[in-house]
């Protein structure tokens, strides 16, 4: 196996903040094998030179959807997944150019994607993924169009991508089931309406608590967990209560129910860039106006609830729930919690937060030995100015996911 030193690094610790200057690491094939603020061994390495730069654990995004290719959620659903599959390419490429070494894809992607980048096939971000996102009929994940008689069902939708509409203990647990068989890495459903959804309202709730149960209880089984879209205090509470473990969005949360969230140790993933660039774009690109008006419904709510669940001690992960055209705002999120938030909880989320989020503590979000080696480094410091983390990684001078250079500006 290849080996590398990077040297003469300023090491960010994402867990207290600190910088550390002068230090080198070793990386062996894919993982890292040693730190130290001396010379390393390892004589048949390559050696980089990182100057003085800043040098942290490669971003993570804990809720994307690369095969939303298009803001026009009819259409995408509409072409052939083979077609959507090449779309998703770029849109992966791209992401990985900002930093971000692994997502989460909550709803949408497949084994078959997560194989294509592990396999070198797509270049692009580690992906762990949900399949098929769980919704009920009328929930969030139910497109087809109001006229449309009850038997003519979702699920059975060649070209549906990001969710299928079961109904009932029996169908959310062979759902459930189908996913896991498939390899998905958590299971996605959706627990109140949404705003992409033109025909629920945002403060719906959805799927009968039996159902939720039976959910939890199959992805407990294979020793993995529940994440669910939701909105309102109402909604977060009770799912919380039923065992869910992955709050997304949340944007309506109380103080209550956030102290809920930390009795039961559930995470909030807060999407905020999403509902900024809907808000921008989402007309043009042809979103419907009831979405539209239940953009600013939930718009506005956003930062409040950075700072309740910040407060209650809620887990917090980063994500950013991008459609289509909106993919490239992705590093928006830094600065729109930088509203909020300091640059070292912001970077906590995207790295340490995700990492235990997604049952990879010590493998991801750490620059420690046997650690993957998902190392960026930076021209400046993050922690004095996050925008530095914004750009589309253009103030990234380096970016490697699993020892594997994907870019190289260290030379001047």
């Amino acid at each position: 196996m290849s080996q590398i030193v990077l040297e003469n690094c300023t090491l960010l610790d994402c867990a207290d903040g600190a910088m550390r200057a002068d230090v080198n690491i070793l990386i062996d094939g894919e993982r890292i094998a040693e730190i130290d603020e001396g010379r390393l061994g390892a004589k048949d390495a390559q050696r980089l030179d990182m100057a003085g730069r800043t040098v942290m654990p490669g971003l993570m995004d804990a809720h994307v959807h690369v095969t939303s290719t298009m803001m026009d959620l009819k259409r995408n659903a509409e072409e052939p997944m083979s077609l959507t599959t090449a779309r998703a390419q770029p849109i992966m490429k791209a992401m990985l150019a900002r930093g971000f070494t692994t997502v989460r894809d909550a709803g949408g992607a497949d084994w078959g994607i997560a194989a294509a980048v592990e396999n070198g096939l797509f270049e692009g971000p580690r992906l762990f993924y949900s399949g098929h996102a769980l919704s009920q009929t009328g929930g969030h994940g139910d497109m087809r169009p109001r006229v449309w008689s009850g038997d003519m069902c979702a699920c059975c939708i060649d070209n549906a991508k990001m969710a299928i509409v079961v109904d009932g203990v029996p169908e959310v647990q062979k759902a459930a089931r189908e996913q896991l068989k498939r390899g998905a890495t958590q299971v996605k459903i959706m627990a109140s309406g949404g705003v992409a959804s033109p025909d629920d309202p945002v403060d719906n709730l959805q799927f009968s608590a039996d159902e939720i149960s039976a959910v939890v209880w199959e992805a407990r089984s294979w020793h993995r967990y529940v994440m669910a879209h939701a909105y309102t205090a109402e909604a977060i509470d009770r799912i919380v209560r039923l065992g869910v473990r992955s709050i997304e969005h949340g944007n309506l949360v109380d103080k209550s129910t956030a102290e809920t969230m930390v009795e039961h140790g559930a995470f909030m993933v807060p999407t905020l860039v999403a509902y900024e660039a809907l808000h921008k774009e989402g007309r043009q690109w042809g979103m419907p106006q009831v979405s539209l008006d239940k953009i600013d419904y939930v718009r506005d709510a956003g930062l409040r609830s950075l700072e309740i669940t910040r407060e209650a001690g809620v887990k917090m992960g980063f994500g950013t729930d991008l459609l289509g055209e909106c993919h490239g705002y992705q590093s928006g999120e830094f600065s729109r919690r930088a509203e909020v938030l300091t640059p070292l909880e912001i970077i906590r989320s995207a790295t340490l937060g995700n990492a235990e989020l997604f049952q990879h503590e010590g493998k991801l979000g750490v620059i420690a030995p046997d650690a993957y080696a998902d190392l960026l480094a930076i021209d400046g410091n993050p922690l004095d100015d996050i925008s530095l983390l914004e750009g589309q990684g253009k103030h990234l001078a380096l970016i490697m996911k699993g020892g594997v250079i994907y870019k190289d500006n260290l030379s001047p």
